[in-house]
């Protein structure tokens, strides 16, 4: 009884040891993003259809408005 014990604890020491290491997770940089640009010179990509176009370039955004909050936030 005690080496089927033994047999267990030792087996569960060398599967432990021999498990592979998980990498650890490297922080996201800016490059790592593809946001549109707004370049002057860069050409404009002519597609048909549906297609995903990467590292866009910002031609025009139709007619941009703000308007400022003029209400109070939240209850006291």
């Amino acid at each position: 009884m005690w080496a089927a014990i033994a047999v267990l604890v030792i087996s569960v020491l060398v599967q432990y040891a021999l498990q592979p290491k998980t990498p650890q997770p490297q922080a996201a940089e800016l490059k790592d993003f593809d946001a549109p640009t707004a370049d002057e010179g860069r050409p404009v990509p002519v597609v048909f259809g549906t297609v995903l176009v990467r590292s866009a370039n910002v031609v025009w955004y139709g007619d941009l408005r703000t308007t400022p909050i003029r209400s109070k936030g939240g209850k006291k």
